[in-house]
């Protein structure tokens, strides 16, 4: 045995260390079919086991007629006398006191230890000074449950025949016919017993001849049906086994006839009635089952060099040889191992290092007999071990691994027996398949797929999550069991199956993917909304998806294609694009309605000073809340891209507050809006004072054109005070801006974004268009308030009655007192950061206006040299006004917008010969000499200044005297009115 075996192993020196005791799931032994078991299905297993003990001790040619037991030396001299006249077997009569370690457990790789002591008739004892020591023909008998009694009948029995057939051998002989010649009932303690036997020996000789035959019988010998038809007989009635006996002889013929046949139909002296496929392997079988523990059936005795070297001598009998030994033993092996509950690793440990030989003996053998039980043993064996592997997560685990290893050994190196070995299909083609990778990764992916069903399914029907007050989504707590199972599997069984596999963990991490990502999509599809189960499965998603890719990716650093076969077989879940499509999807409905608010709150706004004491719009109060709640509802969402999708919400944000903002000072007019048009130019005739307006039709006017303060035509919106709302409602709107603007790079920073810088330093998305419309609309609005007030709400005392006729009798003093007025109730309503801007306007307006009347106030009015100094000292009043003694406006800003009336005014106080001295001059330098025969008319631009030509041009118009009106006469032709 020991010239078979290398020693060889799976694992390291640890295997030899004890284990504590863990026992694998108990699968039923009738997952292993047997592969003999088709073999004398007639005779029971200790029929069997009987005739196997036969032939044995026959093969042994052992002949006492007495228990074979070993006598010492010194005894056998003292005896000699009395010692039978034939010795027993030397090979039965061998001591056992030998303490050397196995050869064949070494040859297996299996742990030697004592040997073990039985109690039933195996044991030493020692009874007073006499010993008895255990033969190995004695341990056979023990371990083979054969009595004394009937080794005793066996021994005489083939006493009697070597007696009368002296130096014949044993496979020259049928031993069934041979014993049934030689017992007789009075050899058993009973009839019934004798003829029990008798049927035994009978049913052998019809398996081994007739059912098993070790040739293919002939159909047109009339031998094996006359032969059935005597067996058949004789289990009805006994047959008389006399050596005369003609029923004896007849049986003995037909036997012999069948027994003896050669391939070329010749006469043999080798006689074949046991070592026909499968009756010899079954006896073999029974007779290697000698080399377990008889108490303890997971354990090989010790003694098994010496048994199997008797057990070789049946091999000449049964037909035997190294090859079917081996495939045998395995079988034995591995049947132990499954039948005695896989609780002794080391009979699988040893099976696996047997196949490792039968591997051998596969790629050597043209026996087509020897493929045929090849493949049906190592099928048997692969079908129970497929069972494990293809749900090894149900069958292993980490205390248990190292059976997992034999297991899948046995699995592979089966598989790739039947196919390479013994597959005709595989010789034909000879295609490069890789078996063990391809079967490892079968099993890898079956149990996988398993192991996930068996999570879903738990979870599916999990009572407990249903009746939480807040439960998880399943899915999102299948992710997360998932990646564990996927670390578990890692750490546990993918070194193990590395062996065969290089991308074992990828491969195992792909099949995961897949499994969760086909629940995903039914998950996705179902989808229509972001919810906080959306996003929990979704983000749990990612978070998967990302380790098993990490875990693929670390397993394939080695690996040729660097693993992108793998990672080809792991399409993304694209968790976070669905995740930012949900969230776009949710900021364009927030969007949406907050578009849909402003339009609808915005036709309702009043726009009402009293609304509240910052007395700006309650409207903008409501946005401002529903734009702030959004941001908060944003970085409150559980996603991990908060940075990415925020300049989306900003920029819708930012342009439903744009529209607030244009909406708020859309129909509020504008400077040009309240502006008169200017009155083509006239001459004034010397000394006229225009009596046309009488004073009674002035004050008639004067009331027809009064409005009161704070109305334009009947549209409450847009009076002053409602215009002061509007301003301060934008300036609100622009202040809670940068407040939104900086508690939104706290939230950023919160989330830990490294976009917050960019939008604190203004390189990301701000409110921008927003805040552009607010200080737009703030000037719009400040301008059309300003304008409004001087051009419209007070165009009856300025525009219809500052100088209108004599000057001194329609000074300015009425338009200060309203609007003092006006200003008083935009000091009172406007916001103080834009007051002082609000006021400046109205003062940018009244001296507008104020040079307006002087310069463009139509034929209703003209100037006379002596009123220059009440035009000036009205001047100087207006200015007061907005000064009001240190109160109002700053000095330097009244001086900068009242430098161009400042210099205006001169003009009303110089001659008329100089005026027109200076217009001939201007117009001279800015025509050229083609003015001399007639001055073009200057254009208006209404920027005025002294040294414009349409500035003079205008003051001369209104200059009440002959020498102005004739120059106008003579060089324009200019009309005294319109």
């Amino acid at each position: 045995m020991s010239h078979i075996f290398r020693d060889k192993s799976l694992g390291n020196s640890k295997r030899h260390t004890q284990p504590p005791l863990v026992v694998m799931p108990i699968y039923p032994i009738q997952d292993l079919h047997s592969p003999f078991s088709d073999a004398a299905t007639f005779l029971s297993d200790s029929e069997l086991r009987e005739s196997a003990y036969e032939i044995l001790i026959g093969a042994c040619r052992s002949s006492g007629s007495r228990p074979l037991t070993y006598i010492p030396q010194s005894e056998r001299n003292a005896d000699r006398a009395s010692a039978p006249a034939l010795t027993p077997s030397p090979s039965l009569q061998r001591s056992l006191t030998s303490t050397a370690a196995s050869k064949v457990k070494k040859a297996l790789g299996m742990k030697s230890g004592s040997t073990k002591r039985r109690s039933d008739g195996g044991e030493s004892v020692i009874e007073g000074k006499a010993k008895k020591t255990v033969t190995v023909g004695e341990l056979v008998r023990v371990q083979m449950r054969v009595s004394e009694q009937t080794d005793s009948r066996i021994r005489r029995a083939l006493l009697r025949i070597a007696a009368g057939q002296l130096g014949r051998r044993i496979e020259s002989m049928v031993l069934p016919l041979e014993l049934l010649q030689q017992l007789k009932s009075l050899d058993f303690p009973s009839r019934q017993e004798y003829e029990a036997w008798q049927r035994r020996n009978l049913k052998l000789l019809e398996a081994g001849l007739l059912l098993h035959p070790h040739l293919p019988l002939d159909k047109t010998d009339r031998a094996p049906r006359r032969l059935q038809q005597i067996i058949r007989g004789t289990l009805e009635k006994p047959i008389e086994t006399g050596k005369n006996s003609e029923s004896m002889q007849d049986l003995r013929s037909l036997v012999m006839s069948l027994a003896c046949r050669s391939f070329d139909g010749s006469v043999t002296e080798k006689c074949h009635w046991a070592d026909g496929f499968p009756l010899n392997l079954r006896l073999y079988q029974i007779l290697l089952e000698a080399c377990f523990d008889v108490n303890d059936e997971s354990i090989v005795i010790e003694e098994i060099d010496e048994v199997l070297e008797l057990i070789k001598k049946t091999w000449v009998v049964l037909g035997m040889n190294q090859m079917l030994h081996n495939l045998c033993f395995l079988w034995v092996l591995f049947h132990h191992y499954v039948a005695t509950g896989q609780v002794e690793d080391d009979l699988l440990f040893a099976a696996n290092n047997l196949l490792m030989e039968v591997e051998k003996d596969a790629k050597t053998s043209k026996d087509s007999d020897y493929s045929k039980i090849l493949s049906s043993t190592l099928s048997s064996i692969l079908d129970w071990a497929e069972k494990r592997l293809l749900s090894y997560h149900d069958s292993f685990h980490s205390d248990n691994i190292e059976s997992m290893q034999s297991v899948a050994s046995v699995a592979v190196v089966a598989a790739k027996i039947l196919v390479e070995d013994i597959s005709h299909e595989y010789r034909r083609k000879r295609k490069e398949v890789d078996i063990a990778r391809d079967r490892i990764e079968t099993y890898i992916r079956s149990s996988l797929r398993a192991a996930f069903c068996q999570k879903l399914e738990k979870f599916n029907s999990s009572k407990h999550l249903r009746h939480q007050q807040n439960p998880l989504p399943v899915l999102s707590i299948l992710a997360q069991d998932i990646c564990e199972l996927a670390f578990n599997e890692k750490a546990i069984f993918s070194p193990i199956l590395k062996r065969w596999h290089p991308l074992a963990a990828g491969v195992a991490v792909a099949t995961l993917h897949s499994c969760y990502g086909n629940e995903l999509k039914q998950f996705v599809s179902g989808i229509s909304e972001l919810t906080p189960d959306a996003i929990q499965v979704l983000s749990a998603a990612d978070k998967l998806e990302k380790d098993l890719v990490q875990i693929a990716v670390g397993d394939s650093v080695d690996s040729e294609d660097g693993g992108k076969s793998i990672i080809q077989e792991m399409p993304p879940y694209e968790a976070e694009a669905l995740i930012a499509n949900l969230v776009k999807s949710w900021i364009r409905t927030r969007i949406d309605r907050l578009k849909e608010w402003v339009d609808r709150n915005l036709q309702q706004e009043a726009w009402n000073p009293q609304a509240n004491k910052e007395r700006f719009a309650p409207s903008a109060v409501d946005v401002l809340r529903i734009v702030d709640e959004t941001l908060d509802a944003f970085f409150l969402l559980p996603i991990p891209m908060h940075p990415t999708l925020l300049p989306d919400l900003i920029t819708g944000l930012d342009r439903c507050l744009q529209n607030y903002v244009l909406k708020t000072k859309s129909g509020c007019g504008a400077r040009s809006t309240f502006t008169p048009t200017m009155p083509a130019l006239t001459r004034c005739t010397a000394g006229s004072k225009f009596h046309v307006f009488k004073k009674k039709e002035k004050s008639r006017v004067a009331q027809r054109r009064k409005s009161q303060v704070g109305s334009t035509n009947g549209d409450a919106s847009s009076g002053v005070p409602q215009l002061c709302v509007r301003i301060n409602t934008l300036q609100h709107v622009r202040m809670q801006l940068e407040v939104l603007e900086k508690k939104t790079v706290v939230q950023l920073r919160n989330s830990k974004s490294s976009y917050v810088d960019d939008f604190a330093n203004g390189l990301g998305k701000k409110f921008e268009l927003s805040a552009a419309a607010c200080v737009e609309g703030i000037q719009q609005l400040c301008e059309a308030t300003a304008y409004k007030v001087v051009f419209h709400d007070l165009s009856h005392v300025l525009w219809d009655g500052l100088y209108v006729g004599e000057v001194s009798s329609s000074r300015i003093e009425p338009f200060l007192q309203e609007l003092e007025q006006y200003l008083e109730i935009i000091s009172s309503t406007v916001h103080d950061r834009v007051r002082t801007r609000v006021i400046t306007d109205v003062m940018k307006a009244s001296f507008e206006g104020f040079l307006l009347v002087l310069l463009a106030g139509g034929p209703s009015r003209a100037f006379t040299l002596q009123d220059s100094e009440m035009i000036e000292d009205d001047f100087k009043f207006l200015t007061d006004l907005f000064w009001s003694n240190g109160d109002g406006l700053p000095t330097e800003l009244i001086d900068k917008f009242s430098t161009t009336v400042k210099g205006v005014l001169p003009l009303f106080r110089t001659d008329t010969e100089s005026l027109v001295e200076r217009f001939r001059s201007l117009t001279l330098e800015s025509y050229g000499s083609s003015g001399k025969s007639r001055f073009p008319l200057p254009p208006t631009s209404g920027r005025w200044n002294p040294t414009e030509t349409n500035t003079l041009l205008r003051v001369l118009c209104y200059r009440s005297d002959e020498t102005a009106a004739k120059f106008l006469k003579k060089t324009y032709n200019l009309p005294k009115k319109l």
